[in-house]
């Protein structure tokens, strides 16, 4: 069983990245600072301590008597201190205790076998300077930290945002928009390995474009190559004696013909030289027209007329396409609805496929297992192109059967045409809208 992937942002990844070098560094000095302030303190009062032992012991020298809080012979005195002792040396000694204070202590041996020895606790100013110092170095540690994650969170802010718009670059590449470059995306002065990929997958398109290309020339060379083979072909089964052979050589020269003629229109459509040549037209009149003279039989409804800028013949060629497709694959009846620029076209039979449905009309793809028909499954890939030359969107579901919500398909595919606003021209731009007053 995979274990669920923790998914972050890069964003969140500097920042913790960053804010955690910078806690363990500030750990660390303030570690350093604390033990050195605090050696530097008890060193200080060690010295201290012996200067005011030794003073002591001057005036115990005069007086034979211990003064200013000196001892003699403590039995508190620290073993490390009877060990210096016993060689005759003067030594001070730190003595940790439960309260957290040191004691310091100071110690010299006398002529006469005793030990005078001073001790007390470590100054409370000292005390007090370490409190200070200890409460500074957690103020600066925690600004630290949080220093570092706002400069994690701008770095990988920004580094987080060329990477974004790198990925929606290469996605609309991705959906077919060939032109976009992730370089130009991308953009910012700063140069970093996000320029690296942009330049790898920009890279990556060109030739993909070139393939593609060269594929398409490839393609209508051959159709064009073709026409003149096929048509006569025609023309020879034309003089053949009548009889079933002869219908059947007509018939398969015929599709052939409408192949090659169907791979050259793809052809044109795919080099994106092809360009709407408008006419004003009442789209719900049209649709009637039009399908009256391809289907009779075919149910039409304009629920609203509206005025379309569009390009009749192209409008013409989508229609019969939908029509023919739902004709072969669908079931009857089949509908026509016209409401505003809408067009819809829908069949009862079993829906489009799935594959359909999640990648778009694929050539020579019919969606069906008898390949001893007509179709050759360019009709719904013609039908988009040139619904991309008239600057509107062309899409395909299946409907739910009746009375039972929102089950997918067996209600019949429904092939919806969104005509634009505000099509396209001849020279493939679109018309500047001239605003009122």
């Amino acid at each position: 069983m995979r274990r669920p992937a923790l998914r972050t942002g890069v964003r969140w990844k500097i920042s913790i990245a960053i804010a955690a070098v910078g806690a363990l560094v500030a750990v660390a000095l303030s570690l350093v600072v604390h033990n050195s302030a605090r050696v530097s303190m008890l060193d200080n009062s060690r010295e201290v301590q012996m200067e005011r032992l030794l003073f002591a012991q001057r005036m115990y020298d005069s007086t034979k008597e211990p003064r200013l809080g000196t001892k003699l012979n403590d039995p508190a005195l620290p073993r490390g201190l009877h060990a210096k002792m016993k060689q005759g040396r003067r030594a001070t000694y730190v003595e940790e205790t439960e309260s957290g204070v040191p004691d310091v202590w100071a110690a010299v041996p006398l002529s006469n076998g005793t030990v005078l020895s001073l001790h007390s606790k470590f100054a409370d100013r000292s005390a007090t300077i370490m409190k200070d110092l200890d409460r500074s170095l957690i103020i600066g540690s925690v600004s630290v930290v949080f220093g570092g994650c706002a400069l994690g969170v701008l770095i990988g802010g920004q580094l987080s945002r060329r990477l974004r718009k790198a990925a929606a670059a290469a996605g609309r590449v991705a959906q077919g928009n060939t032109d976009v470059r992730v370089g130009d995306a991308v953009g910012g002065v700063v140069r970093d390995e996000t320029d690296e990929l942009a330049r790898a997958v920009d890279a990556l398109t060109d030739a993909l474009n070139e393939r593609i290309e060269a594929e398409r020339r490839v393609t209508a060379d051959i159709a064009h190559e073709l026409r003149t083979p096929v048509t006569g072909l025609l023309t020879a089964a034309e003089l053949l004696p009548p009889g079933r052979p002869t219908e059947l050589v007509r018939d398969r020269a015929q599709a052939l013909r409408t192949l090659v003629e169907d791979v050259l229109e793809v052809a044109r459509l795919d080099s994106a030289s092809e360009r709407a040549e408008l006419q004003e037209i009442a789209l719900g009149e049209f649709v009637e027209r039009r399908v009256a003279v391809l289907n009779p039989a075919i149910k039409i409804k304009v629920v609203h007329e509206s005025w379309v800028s569009t390009d009749p013949r192209r409008l013409e060629r989508i229609l019969g396409n939908l029509l023919a497709n739902a004709a072969k694959h669908g079931g009857t009846p089949v509908e026509v609805t016209v409401e505003g620029r809408v067009v819809r076209v829908r069949d009862h039979g079993p829906g489009f496929p799935d594959a359909l449905l999640r990648e778009g009309p694929s050539r020579f793809r019919t969606g069906a297992t008898d390949r001893a028909g007509h179709g050759h499954g360019l009709g719904l890939t013609i039908a988009a192109g040139q619904a991309r030359v008239l600057g509107a969107r062309l899409t395909f579901r299946n409907a739910a059967p009746e009375g039972i919500e929102g089950l997918n398909g067996a209600g019949g595919a429904i092939a919806v045409l969104w005509l634009p606003e505000h099509a396209p021209t001849t020279t493939g731009s679109f018309p500047i809208l001239k605003l009122p007053g």
